[in-house]
Parts: C-alpha cells; structure tokens; sequence
C-alpha cells in the first residue's frame, strides 16, 4: 500500500467528509481491464487531465469546468451501497487531485483503493493496488515507480513496446506487465501477440467491457 509522506498525513476524521472532488462519473460495474478484469467494481472518473492522450475515449474528463463537485461523504456512500469490494479511482488524471481525504474515507468504509493513473503528478492517498499506464508525451514521475502494482501499457506501434520496456525496468520486481491494444488500432494486436511469445513475463490487457458493451 502507498502511504502518503505529505505533511497532512493524519486528517482527523471530522474533516475529510466534506472535501469535494470534481467527478465526471461514479458508477458499479465490472472492471474490464488489466490484472482484476471481471471483478465487480466501483468507479470513480475524477475531472481534469494534463496528458490529454489522443485515443482517450473518455475525452469529457480533460476538463474540471462543467462537472458537479461531490463530498467524500457523497462518494464514500455511493460506494458503500454498491456492495463492491473495491474502488477504482481513475480519470482524467486522477493524480491532479490530493486523494488523501478520499481513500481514507473510502477505507474507512472497508473498501480497497485503487488507482489507475499515467504517474504525471505526485502520488497521493493511501492505495492498495496502483496501475502505472505511462504516457510517452507525458512522462511519469521517478517516485512512482517503487509503488508499482501492475503496470499495463497502451501499444500503437514498435515505439511503445520500447517505451513499456523502458518502464518496466523501472517498476519492482512482481509487478503485473500488461499491453493492451489501443482500440482503434487493429495491428497493434498481432504487434502484441508476437511480443508477448517471445517475452512471456508479459501479458495481455483487452478492454473487455468494450466487447461486453457495459460501461
């Protein structure tokens, strides 16, 4: 688990339950990527992003302007209600935000934390599971790296297999290392499969919600 080392490490309880976040989207569903594909989830798509990767399908979240600002009692209880044993906090850039208030709100809940971010600001929040998925034109910061709980790699083209190398060396050893196949980019699947045969700590992410038509 990451722990903060920010100075507001300890929040008093009183205090977290009414900071706000600016949230594009908070749902129940099945996550459809990476190392926990098909497990029930619950997300939470915070606003804002300073990556802006062209293929993002989720393009509205680039902006906080425009979307409601919800309490971490608002969310923790949405959460809650879902019966879903674990929250995926992602974005947007989730990272633009300190998550500290949130993830303890959420764990007090008794839920697990976990993020998926492109590492492009600090680390905040107390985490269970972190998913790194570095952008080429956007790197991550260094500190991340030690934190690393699955890394999964979004491939276009021969460029990016270098680049998931070259973050892979970074990341602990036990890491999760996933490609996943940018959706409108059908030869980057055979690009995959031919990597992942001849480097077989690698694996492979699909977005199979986009195949089970679920959000």
């Amino acid at each position: 688990m990451f722990k903060t080392d920010q100075k507001n490490d300890i929040i008093a309880e009183n205090d977290i339950w009414e900071v706000e976040y600016p949230v594009m989207e908070h749902f129940y569903t099945i996550q459809g990527e990476g190392a926990h594909t098909g497990r029930s989830s619950y997300f939470i798509r915070t606003a804002g992003c300073d990556v802006n990767c062209w293929w993002c399908d989720v393009k509205d979240s680039w902006e906080e302007e425009g979307h409601p600002k919800l309490t971490v009692r608002e969310l923790v209880d949405a959460a809650k209600q879902s019966k879903a044993p674990f929250v995926v906090i992602t974005g947007g850039e989730p990272l633009l935000h300190d998550l500290l208030p949130l993830t303890l709100g959420l764990k007090s809940a008794g839920l697990q934390t976990h993020i998926e971010t492109s590492g492009s600001s600090p680390l905040s929040g107390q985490l269970d599971w972190i998913t790194l998925s570095p952008k080429r034109f956007k790197k991550p910061t260094e500190e991340v790296f030690a934190y690393v709980d699955e890394l999964k790699v979004v491939v276009l083209t021969n460029k990016d297999l270098k680049w998931a190398e070259e973050n892979a060396a970074k990341c602990p050893e036990g890491t999760r290392l996933l490609l996943q196949p940018e959706w409108e980019t059908p030869k980057s699947v055979d690009l995959i499969v031919d990597y992942v045969k001849e480097n077989p700590e690698w694996g492979i992410s699909l977005q199979t919600h986009k195949f089970l038509k679920v959000p």
